[in-house]
């Protein structure tokens, strides 16, 4: 099967930070095929965050004109800082203006919450207080019961160095001290969490959604795909 016969994705990374392009592009099927860009944020601050999506939205047209079916902007923090409400307006308005429909992670991610009936949820990042106050507030105004968004100390540019053992203790830790929850969610791509997923989930009793695996299942949805994998929790080996 050849790259693209089962649809085309445009990719818009936020960092050039190497992990979550690779694994998203290795978590869909075969016979997709992806045209990555990226942003370029490299210190992760609020001020970046703030300026992405105007940057995100000339890659847009770039993809709009190669052609692609679908794009995902990739990175939550952008459109979370801007407020509830904030992800849906850019990704209607990107639509409408170059024809392709757009996907944020935030969009991908709350869908995510849902499908698998999340309505308490405990976050971890790797961000400052001031930013968490931030993400915690956009899913609040978006419905949901934010027990507990806590954030791993440590530089934003040594994030994809975190052991995965080490992202398991301080999920585990939050999620114990907040008094459980519907599900966990870990936010941000560039850390390397895929391998402790499955292990939250059974340890704890709980779902667990994780950036790049809710981007592959809602960039499924909107190609008409249904390609389940196992070993990264919930949301990808059921595809709900």
């Amino acid at each position: 099967m050849y790259y693209g016969s089962r649809g085309i994705v445009g990719l818009i990374k936020p960092t050039y930070r190497p992990g979550s392009l690779e694994s998203f592009i290795r978590l869909m099927p075969d016979g997709v095929g992806f045209i990555p860009f990226h942003v370029g944020v490299t210190a992760g601050t609020n001020q970046e965050f703030q300026d992405a999506l105007a940057i995100a939205e000339k890659k847009v047209a770039q993809l709009a004109e190669l052609g692609v079916d679908i794009i995902m902007i990739m990175g939550a923090p952008p459109t979370m800082v801007r407020g509830h409400g904030a992800d849906v307006e850019a990704a209607e308005q990107l639509h409408r203006k170059y024809g392709v429909p757009v996907l944020t992670a935030t969009i991908a991610q709350t869908e995510a919450f849902r499908a698998l009936g999340i309505k308490r949820l405990v976050g971890i990042t790797y961000f400052m207080d001031d930013l968490n106050r931030k993400f915690a507030n956009f899913l609040e105004d978006d419905g949901f019961q934010v027990a507990a968004m806590k954030g791993m100390e440590i530089p934003f540019k040594d994030v994809g160095k975190i052991p995965p053992e080490e992202i398991y203790a301080f999920a585990k830790k939050v999620f114990v001290e907040a008094g459980g929850a519907d599900g966990i969610y870990m936010l941000g791509a560039g850390w390397h969490n895929l391998p402790v997923i499955e292990l939250l989930e059974r340890d704890l009793r709980t779902s667990v959604v994780s950036s790049i695996p809710a981007q592959v299942w809602a960039t499924q949805k909107r190609l008409n795909i249904r390609e389940p994998v196992k070993g990264y929790g919930r949301l990808l080996e059921e595809m709900p």
